[in-house]
């Protein structure tokens, strides 16, 4: 619990005040479904960048990232050099494809829709597998929001897990339920300007009580060297390859991620990719940066050291050290922006899927626009339930739960996206193969240990559902197909034509 809890809550305060006068006016521009899922493909160029990157770097960048630094020193640059060339890549080969791809596609306002519309998938199967893929790991990856905002509520203000768990759902859920896509974008705008406040503050601060950059590296050398050796681990075994790639594969989620992709897909024009990839990418370099360096300042000013369950709170430890009540309360914040900002909007896709392709394409395909807006409202909250209850176990390390999600993520959807965006010939039982394969591979990988399966399952979670996609593509080429690639051509050509 911090010294001032009373000024720090109300430095808490006055942020969800504005984020609920965000929420309270994206509901007055809310009308139809298009509005709550999509805010009807009409975010700026700067709102969809930061929203792309706010909703993406989730608690874990204040809290699992500076955590892994404080324990593993360099090591963790290979996790944060990953994810830079994965932000640049997603912006670079998806971005402007998938904004000009769902919208030539009947205007496709989700990625299980999306791929129903490119594929002509009659049956359903894809759509609901999509869709059943997202609820299933987007428990997971809003859980862990969840957990980071238990932590940060029990450290700050020494309040039982539980009831900090409960203030986060509630926090997130009243203006995401309200406002819907609009809300979670704008609010996202400023959140992500206050985590890049905290994590540019924040170091720059800590190196300054260490006499600066080059001091703070001699200081760590004297401590333990091996947390300035990027190739070996604290223990002295050498990192290995399966440990780089399984850090540096992180950048290979990016392509699968709903949330991030439905910022693609809302932005207001393809034109507008350009400038929205050099906002995000700098603001995604200068934050893991800091944070990087935040938790290795944490490792020469944290005294005594933080506990094995307690690194991940190194970012909070330090902020308390190091400013005024007043100066911390907003750099905390900060934590509780980043939380926001990713579960609101994984929350918000959740509520999609369930909506749109589940509600109206298997139950309900005469509902009103009042109606859907309605339901997508009620998922939000079903949702927040479930993965409250999974958040429930303190010992839950963010980063874990992360790591799970974003795994099942870019390996069912990865492939999948970046494929029916390039290959003409690519089949809708292709494309239901990889969905499968990808995301089996993943949860089977994840229950193995030792050798080979120490690599971070993304990785065989890609090449399975690249294969599969492939193969099946392949052997069910026909008529439909012939079509599928005519169709395909025309679209790519009015998209280089823009």
């Amino acid at each position: 619990m911090t010294e001032h809890p009373i000024v720090i809550a109300l430095t808490f305060a006055v942020y969800f005040a504005c984020v609920l006068l965000i929420g309270w006016y994206a509901y007055q521009r809310t009308k139809d479904l298009s509005d709550f899922i999509l805010g009807g493909r009409r975010l700026q160029t700067g709102v969809a960048a930061l929203s792309a990157s706010a909703s993406d770097m989730s608690g874990w960048l204040l809290l699992g990232l500076p955590g892994f630094a404080y324990a593993a020193g360099l090591e963790s640059i290979w996790l944060a050099g990953g994810l830079l060339i994965g932000t640049w890549l997603n912006w670079r080969i998806v971005a402007r494809r998938l904004r000009s791809f769902s919208e030539a596609y009947d205007n496709a306002l989700t990625l299980p829709e999306y791929f129903a519309n490119r594929f002509e998938d009659k049956t359903g199967l894809l759509r609901g597998l999509a869709a059943i893929t997202i609820l299933l790991f987007f428990l997971i990856y809003t859980a862990s929001g969840l957990v980071a905002g238990g932590k940060l509520f029990e450290s700050v203000f020494g309040l039982p897990y539980v009831w900090a768990v409960a203030i986060a759902v509630l926090s997130i859920i009243l203006y995401t339920a309200v406002g819907g896509f609009l809300a979670v974008s704008w609010s996202d705008v400023l959140q992500g300007l206050l985590m890049a406040l905290a994590l540019v503050v924040t170091p720059w601060i800590a190196l300054q009580q260490l006499g600066g950059f080059n001091a703070a590296v001699e200081q760590i050398r004297s401590i333990d060297p091996l947390l300035l050796d990027a190739l070996t681990k604290t223990d002295g075994t050498a990192l290995g390859l399966i440990g780089i790639v399984s850090l540096a594969a992180w950048g290979l989620g990016y392509f699968g991620q709903p949330h991030i992709l439905a910022r693609f897909q809302a932005i207001e024009s393809p034109r507008k990719i350009g400038a929205a990839r050099r906002i995000a990418v700098t603001w995604v370099a200068l934050t893991l940066a800091g944070a990087t360096l935040t938790g290795m300042a944490g490792i020469l000013l944290v005294d005594p050291p933080l506990a094995a369950d307690a690194r991940e709170t190194v970012f909070i430890v330090l902020v308390n050290l190091l400013f005024h009540p007043v100066v911390a309360g907003i750099l905390l914040a900060a934590i509780l922006a980043a939380i926001m900002s990713t579960a609101d909007s994984q929350l918000l896709v959740c509520s999609s899927a369930f909506t749109e392709d589940v509600y109206r394409t298997a139950f309900r395909r005469a509902a009103s626009q009042t109606e859907l807006v309605a339901v997508g409202r009620f998922a939000v909250i079903l949702v927040s339930l479930v993965a409250f209850a999974i958040a429930l176990d303190p010992d839950t390390m963010v980063l874990e739960l992360v790591a799970y999600a974003w795994a099942g993520f870019g390996a069912a959807f990865g492939p999948a996206v970046i494929l029916s965006l390039y290959w003409p010939r690519m089949t809708g039982l292709g494309a239901l193969a990889g969905i499968l394969a990808g995301g089996l591979t993943v949860v089977l990988w994840k229950q193995l240990t030792g050798g080979i399966f120490d690599l971070y399952e993304i990785v065989p979670g890609i090449i399975a559902s690249s294969l599969a996609i492939y193969a099946v593509s392949a052997i069910t080429q026909g008529e439909k197909a012939a079509r599928l690639a005519a169709r395909f051509e025309s679209v790519r050509q009015q998209d280089a034509g823009l």
